[in-house]
């Protein structure tokens, strides 16, 4: 079986031979790349020959967020893309604010499903003309997605993943940031927030110690 560096390493090539600025094109070169039930195995013997050092490295630059855990497979400086896989908790561990709310984010993305599945949400927001945030959402299409199904979002779209069922987990290619900052809004209390993240943040905090 082909080794998921070696996966990516090919993906990665295709990938810097499409048209970054069409979206959809990179979705077209993912689509034909992936197959679920192969990734998956790719992803499994993967994780099971880290060492300690390697395995330390992966977790290092990961994070956890309200709705799940985000594993980043591969960050090289040179690419234009990041690969990372989406491993959901379950909907009782949930806390408000990430996932189920609608948001964007701060680069384009193509996602599939390699096991169970969720309820996807998309969006058109009105935006405060003084503040930049959100004051109302209205939604345009609700899907149920399952494992296998792929697709994209640009990181002007919003969109909400209001439930998903245990054991969900997703592979992306994100590509790098192409705004400073995301938004979100919470449908409940009809508050927006703007996210920004902490490594943007340095100069700002220099100049208000």
């Amino acid at each position: 079986m082909i080794e998921l560096s070696t996966a990516l390493s090919e993906l990665a090539d295709r990938m810097r031979r499409t048209p970054v600025r069409r979206w959809s094109a990179v979705h077209d070169t993912f689509g034909s790349w992936m197959d679920g039930p192969a990734l998956r195995s790719m992803l499994r013997a993967h994780l099971l020959s880290l060492g300690p050092e390697r395995a330390a490295a992966l977790a290092e630059r990961s994070r956890e967020t309200t709705t799940h855990f985000a594993w980043c497979l591969r960050d090289r400086a040179a690419e234009p893309f990041t690969f990372w896989l989406h491993e959901y908790k379950p909907q009782t561990d949930w806390r408000p604010g990430y996932a189920d709310s609608v948001h964007n984010h701060r680069y384009h993305f193509c996602t599939v499903i390699l096991s169970g599945g969720y309820l996807h949400e998309r969006y058109a927001t009105t935006l405060d003309p003084d503040t930049g945030l959100i004051t109302s959402a209205t939604l345009l299409r609700r899907t149920e997605c399952h494992a296998g199904d792929s697709g994209y979002l640009l990181a002007d779209e919003f969109h909400r993943i209001p439930v998903a069922a245990d054991s969900t987990m997703t592979f992306l290619v994100k590509s790098r940031p192409v705004t400073r900052a995301s938004l979100s809004f919470d449908p409940a209390t009809r508050i927006g927030h703007r996210h920004v993240p902490v490594e943007s943040r340095l100069e700002e905090l220099t100049g208000r110690i």
